[in-house]
């Protein structure tokens, strides 16, 4: 029987190595899963790379993985936000490597990887610092530069619903990266707020196949305010959180 389940979100982590590139789902808080990079950093793994579209907000979710100074290199469209005290202090004492990648071309980079592009041109970045050293190639008159895929050892994306196959779908703009990311990673760890049995997702809703998918924790529903104050929501049973 194929159950991609765990008990708690310590065996979603577990594995994962010491400077392992480990891609992030989220766009800001949105569809950024929490309750995961918090195990992680009591899991305990250090000198990664991660791969994210912003370098987190406030002090919680990933900017509380930064400010345990266990990020080496972070790859990311949006490093800087009003509320990135965190990785702008690590940046400017230079504690922490960034390589900024335009957003569409991380999306595309990430995604060539689940499908096993080698490569690709594009041109955005041109003649720009950022295509400083790439490989350059006039197409139909225009000018593209090479980029290269993406892919991770892991990735950490969180989903609405769930079943132990690892099917997946997700909360209108909480899906961001997360379909793209799955498919790029070597192993894909889910948490979701509500765990279903087979058949209790729509088929043609799905959107991430449990192909891509190797483990899924159910964590409930969270709500949060700007600058990561949690607010309330249900756990994996219905029952009410307090708020902070």
């Amino acid at each position: 029987m194929i159950d991609k389940t765990v008990a708690d979100t310590a065996q979603a982590v577990a594995g994962i190595h010491d400077g392992a590139t480990v891609m992030i789902g989220g766009f800001g808080r949105a569809g950024q899963p929490v309750e995961l990079i918090d195990a992680l950093i009591g899991q305990g793994a250090r000198d990664l790379t991660i791969v994210s579209n912003n370098a987190g907000n406030g002090d919680v979710g990933l900017a509380a993985l930064l400010a345990e100074k266990r990020v080496r290199r972070i790859i990311c469209s949006f490093p800087r936000q009003h509320d990135s005290w965190v990785f702008d202090g690590l940046y400017r004492s230079g504690e922490i490597e960034l390589e900024l990648v335009p957003q569409g071309n991380l999306a595309e980079r990430i995604r060539a990887a689940g499908a096993g592009i080698g490569a690709f041109f594009t041109p955005t970045g041109v003649g720009t610092e950022l295509a400083g050293g790439k490989e350059e190639r006039r197409i139909d008159g225009r000018r593209f530069v090479l980029e290269y895929p993406v892919k991770a050892d892991w990735a950490l994306i969180a989903a609405y619903r769930g079943d132990r196959w690892g099917n997946l779908v997700y909360r209108e703009t909480a899906r961001n990266f997360g379909p793209i990311m799955a498919a790029a990673a070597t192993t894909t760890v889910v948490q979701v707020d509500e765990l279903v049995e087979l058949g209790g997702l729509d088929a043609e809703a799905i959107v991430t196949p449990g192909l891509f998918v190797d483990r899924v924790v159910a964590v409930g529903s969270r709500q949060w305010v700007q600058g990561g104050e949690f607010v309330g929501g249900v756990d994996v049973n219905g029952q009410p959180l307090e708020a902070n």
